[in-house]
């Protein structure tokens, strides 16, 4: 009884979506190991205490994509899409970039959080219009955020005159490149933001009426829950935590760069929430996904760094272990796979298995 308990365990185990993205991220680490046996190594600054390596750097880069990711796993759930969240970061990082640019005393604490403060209004309001847009005039959710995503670097290059903007401010730049017990602020600051998001949502019905949505519109509003209210929510929450990737992105080196900052990682937020089990069809998400989805996001490019695949080969090396992950995911790709490999048990499958005779008319 044990032996089958445990096989049905690691079966379940397997058919976890985010398990394999467990295994990727196990597999990149060990290619990397096997160019440099020094690659897991971490070694603590004997000035500051803090730990450093390989792995910590992939924790910091894993935090912005991670709180796209989980904002995007809100919207998708419930059969959308945001495709803005790249440009909300370049906005984000945009505002509090000038506002630190134009204040008198950078070094203190509340200007600082005024910065970040103004930075998620700026975002939430972005939001808000991908919301009303969706939710009240009835647009696609694909042209909605297609068109805030055309929209947003426009605005960014407007708020900056269309320069790369530096600022300097101490505690700002701790948000980034802080530590806390040795390791980095912005990687707890992120699993802190996916524990709060994830109490709300999953403590209470809203995450339960956000998958109804996503399975069932029509099912939903004839059981009494109103759409638009929850998908202005769900779209305003994507835009706020696109303004805390984009905070965290021109944090690292106090410099929005208006046409790199937040370039493509809709699309790395896209992959990390399907690597996570996330269905695009809607009606289902996983915040637990999402992390192990952003985690290989964020291993994949430093991988990449690390074997010194050429910039023009980088979405080709990128799309294969994608395209690998994603067979390993399928149902119908495993079962596939271990008919071919299982020897036939009974009669019926031995024959069904023989190649049939012909017979002559």
């Amino acid at each position: 009884m044990s032996t089958q308990s445990n096989t049905a365990r690691v079966r379940e185990l397997i058919r976890t979506p985010f398990f394999w993205g467990i295994v990727a991220i196990l597999a990149l680490l060990a290619l990397n190991v096997i160019k440099d046996p020094s690659y897991l190594a971490l070694t603590i600054n004997e000035t500051n205490g803090n730990v450093v390596g390989n792995l910590v750097d992939i924790l910091r880069a894993s935090a912005p994509i991670l709180m796209i990711a989980v904002g995007m796993s809100l919207v998708i759930a419930t059969g959308g899409i945001d495709l803005s969240v790249g440009s909300v970061m370049a906005v984000s990082g945009a505002v509090s970039m000038e506002f630190l640019k134009g204040a008198s005393n950078t070094n203190s604490v509340g200007v600082a959080m005024a910065a970040v403060g103004l930075a998620l209004i700026v975002s939430a309001l972005l939001g808000a219009v991908n919301g009303v847009l969706v939710a009240y005039i009835g647009l696609q959710p694909f042209i909605s955020t297609l068109i805030m995503m055309l929209a947003g670097r426009g605005i960014a290059k407007v708020i900056t005159s269309g320069q790369n903007t530096s600022a300097s401010s101490d505690p700002f730049r701790w948000i980034a490149n802080g530590y806390l017990i040795g390791l980095p602020v912005v990687f707890f600051l992120a699993i802190a933001l996916v524990v709060v998001v994830g109490l709300i949502v999953r403590r209470s019905a809203l995450g339960l009426m956000i998958e109804a949505i996503g399975i069932n519109p029509k099912a939903s509003r004839m059981a009494g829950i109103k759409p638009t209210g929850l998908l202005l929510t769900v779209y305003i929450a994507s835009g706020v935590l696109a303004g805390v990737a984009g905070v965290m992105s021109v944090g690292t080196v106090m410099t929005v760069d208006i046409s790199r900052t937040g370039y493509q990682l809709e699309l790395d937020a896209i992959l990390a929430v399907v690597i996570g089990g996330t269905s695009l069809a809607g009606g289902k998400f996983s915040f637990s996904g999402a992390v192990v989805g952003a985690l290989l996001i964020a291993t994949l490019d430093k991988t990449v760094l690390f074997l010194g695949v050429s910039s023009s080969a980088t979405p080709a090396f990128k799309a294969i272990v994608i395209v690998v992950l994603c067979l390993l995911q399928s149902q119908r790709v495993r079962s596939w796979f271990i008919q071919r490999r299982r020897p036939p048990t009974t009669l019926s499958e031995s024959k069904a298995q023989q190649p049939r005779e012909e017979v002559p008319v």
